[in-house]
């Protein structure tokens, strides 16, 4: 160090003084950021309070030695700001758009206090008879005290055991004189209270006798009270939160290694003013990194960046910021905001919602609406058990079963009693893998309903293109086609997949590829046909193998958004949220534990942030009120179809004999890769995305042999026509 920057340092700083002239000469060096300087004690004392409650003991800041860290403040930002920021001329509050909100919860405060203490008024009399007693006995005792000067016994006392009788005799005559005008003072005292109360009693309004009477037992409870004790009780506790400033922003910052305050260009700068968020629910500031430090660096440090503010990690909330990856936005929040429960779902007022609107998820950690819209989306859903996946994945079911316009599918991997109710309106169902009671055969009704979702498909796709372009202008469906009572059929479908993975995963590896290979399809051609897949999870990897393993992941992965609850780690987080949240910064396993914060999550892809959601609350009671709501408006407008509307599924039977031997033509024999793409081909609505081995399966189980086939010089597995029409033949005979 320089002789002349510890000159600097040795003569005291006024701190106040060099707030108030940033921009001027000469200024505090930049070296002696975060050095400890000499102040005089009256600096210290003036210095502004880092807590609203004081709770650290900081080694490094001793004010007893006049010996204080010198605050980092931005140079870089305007001198308006610097000086100080202007405050609104009409409070955010009190603005005509947050007026109302404001004067509910005004009105919600002061009628919760009224009730509260009018619940215990009889106590609170009670409480203020006694100690109004204690009072006036307090009282009492005290001027009796003040009448007897009980500290001049001890005078005579000494005096006396000294021997000394003039000194005795002085005291004595003084203890008498004083005696004698106090009792004298109390005598009147005591005379007008004798006179003066009966009068007043007589002459003055009843009201005011009341006010008086109301005035003196007040006080006297107040004087006769307990030490500690308050006559009445506290309707609203006031919550105890840190009072932040940059001093202690830049503090954690330099604990959690994110910048170095005693090398100019390694210091944390801040790029606004520090300020209260509009919610009133915490403290935000933008922070600029020094160079070199990125998001990813922060968004790692953000239980270390907690500890240096010492509040909870729930508390920090860090948001990349769009001009520069430096950049980023510091919320540190009051209290806890996950662990505060949003309600219940707004659609228990059981009015109609639409499929083309948003649907309204929960609120943020900023206690913001967060919405989703279902059209042209797919969501993926995953979490541990028990976390909250079911509900948030049903909330979203609902919004769609409102709107009377809807068909709806449900397909429940687990066969659970949570989508039993979607019965009343639901187009198609399957309930399990297995025949059970709910389902007698859900695999084949599984396949049914795909065929006949890609059927349906086709079906809008044909229509589009032959709308003209003024009532189909994109080529889409639109929010007007999909209610024209002209096109029936171009109706929006959502299809929601509950545990979606057991489907991959059945007894049949046929089946596996025949459901992946069709769910796959629907996937990529449904959304431009207004079909919506909601998928939920709790196991969204390490399903299947091969070809079901690899239709797997693409289904998984094609998901445009990403909802995931609290996950057992890091690998399963990522399979729901993707690889690139995760090196964002969101981890899922991470998530807090406990059951208030059931239905807390991280919403991805909707847009550039990726907010942590408190997701509304409808539980199976809720589900059955909505749900029955929505039946009663289908029926009244006739658009209740499928088994809602007793209809039974009718699986379209293919000859998978006469279909390969139809795409056979000429050929005597021919490799089973072979058939499956033409198949495919000519014949999609039935066998689009099926594989060699499904085919091979199918025509094996009916008697068919697989033979070597040797085309084109090359020998691989496939079947001889005449196989097949001995297969045909055979069956017609036997049945």
């Amino acid at each position: 160090m320089s002789e002349n920057h510890a000159e600097n340092l040795a003569d005291p700083i006024d701190l106040d003084a060099r707030r108030a002239r940033r921009d001027d000469s000469p200024r505090v060096p930049e070296e002696s950021a975060g050095a400890l300087v000499p102040l005089s004690a009256g600096e210290v004392e003036s210095m502004d309070t880092a807590y609203e409650i004081a709770l650290d003991g900081d080694t490094d800041d001793d004010p007893a030695t006049g010996k204080v860290l010198v605050p980092v403040d931005s140079p870089s930002l305007p001198v308006s700001v610097q000086l100080g920021e202007r405050l609104p001329i009409v409070p955010v509050h009190l603005r005509p758009k947050a007026l109302p909100a404001t004067m509910r919860r005004a009105g919600g405060r002061a009628g919760h206090v009224t009730a509260f203490h009018a619940v215990r008024s009889p106590w609170y009399a009670t409480k203020f008879a006694w100690f109004a007693g204690r009072g006036l006995s307090r009282l009492i005792g005290k001027q009796l005290r003040w009448w007897w000067v009980p500290n001049s016994v001890q005078l005579e006392q000494k005096a006396a055991d000294a021997g000394e009788l003039k000194e005795w005799e002085k005291i004595h005559r003084q203890l008498k004189a004083t005696r004698m005008w106090r009792g004298g003072v109390l005598a009147l005292q005591n005379l007008g209270l004798a006179i003066g109360v009966p009068v007043l009693w007589n002459a003055a309004p009843a009201a005011g006798l009341v006010a008086v009477g109301a005035a003196a037992v007040a006080g006297l409870a107040h004087y006769g009270r307990p030490a500690g004790q308050t006559l009445v009780g506290t309707a609203v506790v006031a919550p105890r939160f840190r009072k932040l400033n940059s001093d202690i922003v830049l503090r954690a910052y330099y604990a959690a290694g994110l910048g170095k305050p005693d090398r100019a260009d390694q210091e944390v700068r801040f790029g606004s003013a520090m300020s209260r968020d509009a919610r009133n629910t915490g403290s935000q500031v933008v922070v600029d990194l020094p160079y070199g430090k990125g998001w990813s660096d922060v968004a790692g440090a953000r239980e270390k960046i907690a500890s240096g503010l010492d509040v909870h990690t729930n508390q920090v909330f860090l948001t990349p910021d769009k001009t520069s990856s430096r950049r980023h936005t510091l919320f540190v929040a009051d209290r806890d905001p996950l662990a505060v429960a949003v309600g219940r779902s707004d659609l228990l007022d059981c009015k109609p919602r639409s499929i083309w609107d948003p649907v309204k998820l929960g609120k943020d950690e900023r206690d913001a609406l967060v919405t989703l819209s279902l059209m042209w989306n797919s969501l993926l859903v995953g979490a541990q058990p028990r976390k909250g996946k079911t509900f948030f994945a049903r909330l979203v079911a609902l919004h769609a079963a409102a709107d009377p316009y809807v068909k709806l599918i449900v397909a429940d991997g687990k066969n659970s009693p949570d989508w039993l109710a979607f019965k009343k309106v639901a187009h198609r169902t399957v309930f399990g893998t297995h025949p059970n009671p709910n389902d007698n055969n859900p695999i084949e009704n599984l396949q049914a309903i795909l065929d006949e979702v890609l059927a349906h498909i086709d079906r809008v796709n044909s229509i589009l293109t032959k709308l003209p372009v003024t009532m189909c202008p994109d080529g889409k469906l639109t929010r007007e086609l999909a209610r024209d009572p002209r096109y029936p059929d171009l109706r929006v479908l959502v299809m929601v997949m509950e545990e979606f993975q057991v489907y991959f995963e059945t007894e049949d590896q046929a089946v596996n590829k025949e459901i992946a290979a069709k769910l796959s399809r629907i996937q990529a051609v449904g959304p431009s046909a207004g079909v919506v897949i909601e998928s939920s999870s709790q196991k969204p990897s390490g399903v299947g193998a091969g070809d079901v393993g690899r239709l797997f992941n693409r289904y998984r992965d094609n998901h445009s958004v990403r909802f995931a609850l609290k996950c057992g780690n890091r690998l399963v987080s990522e399979a729901v949220l993707g690889g690139d949240a995760y090196a964002e910064g969101f981890d899922a396993s991470a998530l807090p534990v406990g059951d208030e914060y059931r239905g807390v999550g991280y919403l991805y892809g909707v847009t550039d942030n990726t907010p942590t959601v408190r997701s509304f609350l409808a539980d199976a009671a809720d589900a059955d009120k909505i749900l029955t709501a929505a039946r009663k408006r289908r029926e009244q407008l006739g658009t209740l179809t499928g088994e809602a509307a007793g209809e039974e599924l009718e699986r379209a039977s293919r000859d998978v004999l006469a279909d390969l031997l139809a795409v056979m033509g000429p050929d005597g024999k021919a490799h089973w890769d072979t058939l499956a793409g033409r198949l495919g081909n000519q014949m999609p609505e039935q066998y689009e995305g099926t594989t060699p081995d499904a085919i091979s399966a199918q025509a094996r189980a009916l008697g068919v042999q697989s033979v070597n086939v040797k085309r084109d010089g090359v020998v691989r597995k496939g079947v001889s026509a005449d196989d097949l029409r001995a297969a045909m033949a055979r069956r017609d005979k036997t049945g």
